[in-house]
């Protein structure tokens, strides 16, 4: 009798196990972590044979060894003795480079169009509406080519160009201008500049507290732009003027490969850089341009009607009121936007742009044979991009968020 017990309260432990949910989630949670740790294990295990069968060195070694091959844009020291590690670098800085512009252009572009679509004045509007309805239906390969192939070729050949001012001139090699040398002492501005940015962040957040206090309002982008660009623009100034400027080289004379603009004279700005920058920023602006606008017609109508009777003028009100609240609708989207400008500057490569996927994914890996270790470091770049940008959005759309008394 007590054996026939025994059994049945083994059974019912049995039961209520596999009926309890939460051990139930547990276990078939350990057996697709199992599953997933075999396929990642089979999946090295294999990668392993077949490196080994072609007798493909595995690891990362190679970015020791040097690149002999020339990249047209740089921004560290690099030349062709230089290592593969030194072109990751390269590649890197130079996605990092028109990621960065890309996103400042887009947003200002995108912003003002946004709010040129709610215009009142009826041919602005249309003209907005006609940039973002026409660009963002066209794909950004084509417009990567149009910018390449049939606005920045229409310049003068390489051995003439186009000048403004005798200063900044553009030819089918790119836009020169004057390139800046900095000069013993030229830090102190550079420290200026940085103590500029921080006091320009303090007004700003006493600036906003003053105003919660007494409604009083300070120009903080007046107080901003002196401490900013005047401040250190006194103290260059009262420096000496640490700073020179190396002029572009230009041959009008002598044998033909010799004419036109002299590489390592002055600041060069290649056709590749702009036709892909010009495309992303144009591109992407559009799709900012319509959440801006979503923004701002998410934020009540009554707010403006409030301000007008206030007697505000329309240019404080869609600054101070409207923009401010529209924010915190327009960033969540804003932040994927600017993750899709810097995934898409991987397009570079069809216009042999020097960014990271054209240079270290493309030309390295075709010298080494390296895929397994380069793909997965270009990966890696453009994961921790898109992770670094995510995180900083998020911060900042904190900040704009509603704090609750």
């Amino acid at each position: 009798m007590s054996s026939d017990i025994s059994d049945k309260a083994d059974d019912s432990s049995k039961v209520s196990i596999w009926n309890d949910p939460k051990a139930r989630g547990i276990f078939f949670q350990v057996i697709l972590v199992a599953v997933i740790a075999y396929l990642v294990w089979a999946l090295v295990d294999n990668t392993i044979r077949n490196l080994e069968a072609r007798k493909i060195a595995s690891g990362f070694g190679f970015l020791d060894t040097t690149a002999s091959f020339g990249i047209n844009q740089v921004l560290i020291n690099y030349t062709e003795a230089s290592s593969y590690g030194a072109v990751f670098i390269v590649g890197l800085l130079n996605t990092l480079l028109v990621a960065g512009v890309g996103i400042l252009f887009a947003t200002i572009i995108g912003f003002s169009v946004g709010i040129m679509r709610l215009s009142k004045n009826w041919v602005v509007a249309k003209i907005a509406t006609v940039y973002i309805e026409v660009l963002r239906n066209i794909p950004l390969l084509l417009q990567i080519f149009f910018w390449y192939f049939a606005v920045l070729r229409a310049v003068p050949d390489k051995r003439s160009k186009a000048s403004l001012f005798d200063t900044f001139n553009i030819n089918v090699t790119g836009i020169w201008m004057p390139k800046p040398l900095p000069q013993d002492g030229f830090n102190i501005v550079v420290i200026a500049v940085l103590i500029g940015i921080v006091l320009a962040f303090i007004v700003k957040k006493w600036a906003k507290k003053r105003q919660a206090a007494t409604g009083q309002q300070f120009p903080v982008i007046w107080a901003s732009l002196g401490l900013i660009v005047g401040l250190p623009f006194v103290i260059y100034l009262i420096s000496g003027s640490p700073l020179e400027w190396a002029y572009p080289e230009f041959r009008e004379t002598g044998s033909r490969l010799r004419m036109g603009f002299q590489l390592g004279t002055g600041l060069q700005i290649i056709p590749e850089f702009l036709a892909l920058l010009f495309a992303l920023s144009l591109y992407t602006a559009t799709f900012i341009a319509e959440i801006v606008r979503a923004g701002i017609l998410a934020v009540s109508y009554g707010q403006t009607e409030a301000a007008s009777a206030l007697g505000i003028k329309n240019s404080h009100t869609l600054r101070l009121i409207i923009i401010p609240q529209a924010m915190r609708v327009i960033i969540p989207p804003l932040t994927s936007q600017y993750l899709n400008l810097t995934k898409n500057s991987s397009l570079a490569v069809a216009i042999a742009y020097p960014d990271l996927v054209s240079v270290f994914a493309g030309t390295v890996l075709n010298q080494t044979g390296q895929a397994v270790e380069i793909i997965m470091m270009t990966m890696g770049v453009y994961l921790t991009i898109s992770i670094v940008t995510s995180i900083f959005m998020n911060w900042y759309n904190a900040t704009m968020a509603l704090v609750e008394r």
